[in-house]
């Protein structure tokens, strides 16, 4: 690709590949915007994988073809992502039929049993959350929420307002 000596040649490539790999993402990202590495849905957690996938496609690529398809691949999944975000931004309709809804495994310092068993979050696993979250009782905790990125939010503290858990679901026993 570059030079006949083989093992210049693998260096030449690793180097000035991934640079300019690297750099074609950088590119795109400021066309896009800081919403793209973001974590906010599934699918933009799909796409920031699949984008790190693509980028070390693109950076053991032995011919030009075979280094244009994952680059121009990134800038089409990267759009594709922009798009979807614009049309959940417009419409509702859309946005309940592709975004999951965030679930409350606990409330007011009560562990919701049929929540855990319904998002297969281990109740130790919630637990580690709360010590994460540096709550101290369970009764100071106000609620607990899975979020549709799979993080888990944890609501602590002497006061709480309901619009917090705006458009989460409690599951009923």
């Amino acid at each position: 690709m570059f030079f006949d000596h083989l093992p210049l040649d693998i260096l030449a490539r690793a180097l000035m590949l991934s640079a300019i790999a690297l750099t074609w993402v950088i590119i795109v990202v400021r066309v896009i915007g800081l919403r793209t590495f973001s974590k906010m849905t599934a699918f933009d957690f799909v796409a920031t994988v699949a984008t790190g996938s693509l980028l070390a496609g693109a950076c053991q690529a032995t011919t030009w073809p075979e280094f244009a398809q994952p680059t121009l691949a990134i800038s089409a999944l990267l759009g594709a992502q922009f798009v979807i975000a614009k049309i959940r931004q417009a419409s509702d309709s859309f946005e309940q039929a592709v975004q999951n809804e965030p679930v409350i495994l606990m409330r007011e310092g009560e562990i919701f049993d049929a929540a855990l068993r319904e998002t297969r979050v281990a109740r130790a696993d919630l637990i580690a959350k709360l010590r994460e979250a540096n709550a101290l009782r369970f009764s100071d905790v106000r609620a607990v929420v899975l979020e549709t990125t799979g993080d888990i939010s944890v609501l602590h503290g002497d006061t709480f307002e309901e619009g917090l858990l705006e458009g989460a679901r409690m599951v009923k026993e």
